[in-house]
C-alpha cells in the first residue's frame, strides 16, 4: 500500500463517478454508522474516538443491532492479512516443494469452491481486483479458505444495516488513511456504484474516511 495517497483514492473514485447523478447527502444514521467504521477499524481503535462515534449512533437512532453489525463489518479487516499474504506464501512453498500450486483442486477442495465460489458474478469482480487469491487460500488451508466465507457472511446475514450502508462503511474502511487498501476500496466503490448510490454520499464517506482518527495505541 505504500505511496497510495487519500487523494488519488479520492480522484479515482471522482473519475469513476464523474457523470453520475450528484444524488442525497448521507443522512444522519448512515453518516454516523460510516464514522463508527471506521473508527472501530482494527487500523483506527481509538477509544476517545469510539465512545464519540457510538454515542453519535445512538443519538441518531441507531439500533444495539446495528452498532454490533458495523462492529463486525469493520473486524473484517483483519481478512486483509490472508489478503496480501495468501499468493507470496504460495509461491513461497511453491518453490520449496512445499505444495503444487497447479495441480487439480481435490475433491474436498472442489466442493468447497462450488459451495463457496462457483459461478458468482460478484467473486468474479472480487478477483479481478485480488487476482489468484481465492484459489491460493484454498490450497494453502481449507479450514481457512471456509472460515473466509463465514466470518465476513455474518454482517450480511444479519442485515440490521442497509446494503448500500454496509457498502460505504466498508469503502471508507479501506479509504482510511492508515490503511489505504486499494484492492477493497476498488470492490467496495463498485458495490456502491452498483447500488445506485449518489456522488454525494461517495464523496461524503470518503471525507468521513479522510478524517479517520490514528492508531495511538491501545491500553
Amino acid at each position: 500500500m505504500t505511496g497510495i495517497s487519500i487523494a488519488e483514492l479520492r480522484a479515482e473514485a471522482e473519475t469513476q463517478t464523474a457523470n453520475f447523478a450528484e444524488g442525497d447527502d448521507l443522512s444522519p444514521l448512515a453518516a454516523a454508522l460510516v464514522r463508527l467504521a471506521t473508527c472501530v477499524s482494527v487500523t483506527s481503535l481509538d477509544r476517545t474516538a469510539i465512545d464519540a462515534a457510538i454515542a453519535a449512533a445512538f443519538d441518531a437512532d441507531a439500533t444495539l443491532a446495528q452498532v454490533q453489525e458495523i462492529a463486525a463489518l469493520s473486524s473484517g479487516l483483519g481478512v486483509h492479512t490472508l489478503m496480501v499474504t495468501a499468493m507470496p506464501l504460495l509461491e513461497a512453498a511453491t518453490s520449496r516443494g512445499l505444495i503444487d500450486a497447479d495441480a487439480p483442486f481435490d475433491p474436498e477442495q472442489q466442493a468447497l469452491w462450488d459451495k463457496h465460489v462457483g459461478d458468482s458474478a460478484f467473486w468474479d469482480a472480487f478477483a479481478d481486483q485480488l487476482p489468484g487469491f481465492l484459489p491460493a487460500m484454498l490450497r494453502l488451508s481449507p479450514d481457512i479458505f471456509t472460515a473466509f466465507f463465514e466470518y465476513c457472511a455474518v454482517p450480511w446475514r444479519s442485515g440490521t444495516v442497509r446494503a448500500w450502508i454496509k457498502e460505504l462503511a466498508a469503502l471508507a474502511c479501506d479509504a482510511s488513511p492508515s490503511h489505504r487498501f486499494r484492492p477493497g476500496f476498488r470492490v467496495h466503490l463498485a458495490n456502491a456504484i452498483a447500488l445506485g448510490i449518489g456522488r454525494r454520499a461517495i464523496m461524503q464517506t470518503l471525507d468521513i474516511a479522510a478524517a479517520a482518527p490514528a492508531h495511538g495505541g491501545t491500553t
